[in-house]
This record gives structure tokens, C-alpha cells and sequence, in this order.
């Protein structure tokens, strides 16, 4: 039995999919989004990312790849498939066909416990390549944000400075993903793609 390829790249433009769109509705002054009409596309568009990272997750971990299947796996539940549930949750609220009232700062705790998470993980990325651990730093001050969007801290600001931290997410991500993918088909450098900032000592 062959060995599967990398899945990463397919993670990584999930991600980035997800990091754009959210820049989207964020900044939605700037964008023209309309919300919450885009919320049930955007609800299907996370829940097709939810597909990619499980799977993208579960390869990771079976390659003994610890902290990007891990990342990945607690993406593909938080970032993707209960995000993209909530979007027709609150789709239904806003427009009054949800009976009940829909409390939406709970969502700023969930962002919270995952903020502190990828804090606290991004050492672990030390050692991987350069851009994935850039693209951990920007996730360190992104969810944060959010989190203080979400609990209506300083929304006026927190909220379309996180877009503007995802959108870079979501563009490094892709980078990423390239570099992988083309590079790794041929066998040699096309895209740069640094090593690791940590190199252990022999």
C-alpha cells in the first residue's frame, strides 16, 4: 500500500477560504457584504472547509505530524463546522424566523479558549517552517481580536482590525500551500519556502 501524499495544501487554502471571507464580513463597509444575507452561503462555504480539515487533520496525525494535525482537528470542529452551523442560526435570528433570543457572546469565549490555545501552542511551531510559524503569529493576534469583537469589547475596532489579521492569515496561507504543493511535485525549490527558525543542535 502506497503512502498518502501531504495533505497540507488542501488545509491551507480551507483556512484560507475561511480567513477571507471572514475579512469580508468584518469589514463589511468596505467589502459591500450584507449581513446576514451572506450568512448561509458563508455557513456552506465553512462547512465545506470542515470536510478538508478533518481529513487534512486526521492524515497529520496518522503521519505523527503532532502539532498541525492537532491545530488542524480543533479547526475543523471550532473554526469550520460550528462556525458554519451558527451562520444559519443566526441567519434565522436576525430575521426574526429563530423562536428565542440568541445570545452571541458566548461566541466571544469560545474564540477566547481558542485564542489562549494557539498562544500557548505556537512554540511547537518554532520548529516548523518559517511561514507556518508566521502564519501561527498572525493567528495568535487574529482570534483574540475576535474574541473581543464577539464579547462587543471596542467592536468598532477589534472587529475590522481582526479581518485585516485573517485576510493576511488567509494570503500567507496560500503562499504556503503553493510552495508546498508545486515544490513538492517537482522536487525542487519553485516557490521559497524558509526552514525552520529553530535548527537543533547536533
Amino acid at each position: 500500500m502506497t503512502n498518502w501524499a501531504n495533505p497540507t495544501p488542501a488545509g491551507l487554502v480551507g483556512l484560507a477560504v475561511a480567513c477571507f471571507c471572514f475579512f469580508a464580513m468584518l469589514n463589511k463597509d468596505l467589502t459591500g457584504v450584507t449581513v446576514p444575507d451572506i450568512l448561509p452561503l458563508l455557513g456552506c462555504i465553512l462547512l465545506g472547509g470542515f470536510v478538508i480539515q478533518l481529513i487534512v487533520a486526521l492524515l497529520d496525525l496518522k503521519a505523527g505530524a503532532i502539532p498541525g494535525g492537532n491545530t488542524f482537528l480543533f479547526f475543523s470542529a471550532y473554526f469550520m463546522l460550528a462556525s458554519g452551523l451558527e451562520m444559519f442560526v443566526k441567519y434565522f435570528a436576525l430575521t426574526g424566523q429563530w423562536q428565542g433570543a440568541v445570545d452571541g457572546k458566548i461566541d466571544g469565549w469560545l474564540w477566547l479558549c481558542l485564542g489562549i490555545a494557539i498562544i500557548l501552542w505556537t512554540p511547537a511551531f518554532f520548529k516548523s517552517p518559517a511561514i507556518l510559524f508566521g502564519i501561527v503569529l498572525l493567528l495568535d493576534v487574529a482570534v483574540p481580536l475576535v474574541a473581543l469583537n464577539d464579547l462587543g469589547i471596542a467592536k468598532e475596532i477589534c472587529g475590522p482590525l481582526a479581518g485585516w489579521f485573517l485576510l493576511a492569515t488567509g494570503v500567507f496561507g496560500l503562499y504556503l500551500s503553493a510552495a508546498l504543493l508545486v515544490n513538492g511535485t517537482y522536487g525542487k525549490t519553485v516557490f521559497p519556502n524558509p526552514g525552520p527558525l529553530y535548527k537543533e543542535k547536533k
